[in-house]
């Protein structure tokens, strides 16, 4: 690299995520100073540890976002300005891997009703034929990358059937299938569950709309823990209300945080989480180990792990 790097700032806005203080002190091996950051105020010798990003930043020398999403930032702007950007994609996996199970069994033994009837002290079991189990049921995963692997390998540990979407179309240990994008519609029709575990790109914004949820089962969920865009959250709606699909968990939305006014609050077959599906105690050290990985590669000269281009 060109520059050294005599400064690491951890900005304010990774506490959106988790405390700042904690990813301080976790890079505080670094052989240089590490900060904390409250506003933009960057030298072109700063790296940058950053939730979203911040018009100072153009004038870093590097910046790395702390999700997988990067779809915040100006990617040209960025090049254009020599500021090199990373993300966290790879760390996610077992995380939102296991929140995904945790919708799967909730949907299949009837969790989130027996919940809300729990606040509302009810003492009712649900109709015989509604509860059911995972093992056999069919799930399509759409995006084959670290999310999705990370659901793959804990719905087979499930005994699920896994179909898979991947733009590649090549295979996938332990998808039965991969489809290309093109194939959407058939790739969802006989699936219990679709998974939704995309980046946001001009390609899957609106991904899947009326037509796609006009292609699953009526007996079907639909989970999303890529971006909200990805779904056209109306058609998601009138599908719901008209029967469509049986019902759906969703970690982001179009608008976030979602609006009190939004109906997909108040529906039993809808279950709600905060974009908290990638959520972990330790996720400041596996951040840190990102960071520290890439400070050392910078140093040695060498090419920077997940470097957005």
């Amino acid at each position: 690299m060109e520059t050294e790097i005599e400064r690491a700032v951890v900005h304010e806005s990774v506490g959106k995520a988790l405390p700042p203080g904690t990813l301080v002190d976790a890079l505080s091996d670094l052989p240089v100073p590490v900060e904390r950051l409250t506003g933009d105020d960057v030298a072109p010798t700063d790296a940058v540890v950053a939730f979203g990003p911040e018009p100072g930043f153009l004038d870093a020398r590097w910046v790395h976002c702390i999700r997988a999403g990067y779809d915040e930032f100006d990617v040209d702007a960025y090049r254009a300005a020599g500021v090199v950007l990373t993300n966290s994609t790879g760390i996610h996996g077992t995380t939102v891997g296991e929140t995904v199970a945790g919708y799967l069994l909730a949907f299949a033994r009837r969790l989130h009703v027996y919940r809300d009837q729990q606040a509302a002290r009810t003492w009712e079991r649900r109709p015989y034929g509604e509860p059911f189990t995972l093992d056999g049921e069919r799930l399509c995963v759409v995006g084959l990358g670290t999310l999705g692997r990370g659901i793959v390998e804990r719905a087979t540990g499930l005994g699920m059937e896994v179909v898979g979407v991947r733009r590649s179309g090549e295979p996938v240990e332990g998808v039965e299938r991969v489809y290309t994008p093109d194939a959407l519609p058939e790739a969802v029709a006989d699936a219990r569950f679709v998974a939704l575990a995309v980046p946001l790109t001009d390609e899957t914004t609106g991904l899947v709309g009326e037509a796609e949820l006009a292609a699953m089962r009526e007996d079907a969920y639909l989970v999303n823990v890529a971006r909200g865009a990805v779904v056209d959250q109306d058609a998601l709606v009138a599908a719901l209300e008209a029967s469509g699909i049986d019902g759906a968990a969703l970690d982001t939305f179009e608008s976030e945080p979602l609006p009190p006014g939004s109906p997909l609050w108040d529906r039993e077959d809808v279950i709600v989480t905060p974009h908290a599906a990638a959520m972990t105690r330790a996720y400041h050290a596996d951040v840190a180990d990102l960071v520290r990985t890439n400070f050392e590669r910078w140093r040695a000269g060498g090419d920077l792990v997940n470097r957005v281009d």
